[in-house]
């Protein structure tokens, strides 16, 4: 079981939060024509063994969407910060 350690209400079991998706892919311009670029961004994704960047929802407490850094080989949480902030720090 996940322990998430929200900056809004401290830690919570993951039961309160909902997955919300790779936050290390970019996503394409609202007006991008390009369909490759979609398809990418919509079904082609790694799957990771080691740190990777997720969105999480804190759907039960804060509602605050979170990026939580976990580690997909044993579950450790690395970080949480929130979306909002940390969003336009991640690579393209």
């Amino acid at each position: 079981m996940l322990r998430i350690e929200c900056p809004c209400c401290g830690p919570r079991d993951h039961d309160e939060f909902r997955y919300g998706g790779d936050a290390s892919v970019a996503r394409p311009a609202h007006d991008d024509p390009d369909p490759e670029a979609w398809y990418r961004y919509v079904y082609v994704r790694n799957n990771p063994a080691g740190s990777h960047r997720e969105f999480w929802q804190h759907v039960t407490g804060c509602r605050q969407w979170l990026i939580v850094e976990r580690d997909t080989r044993n579950h450790t949480i690395q970080s949480v910060g929130f979306a909002r902030k940390t969003a336009r720090k991640m690579p393209a």
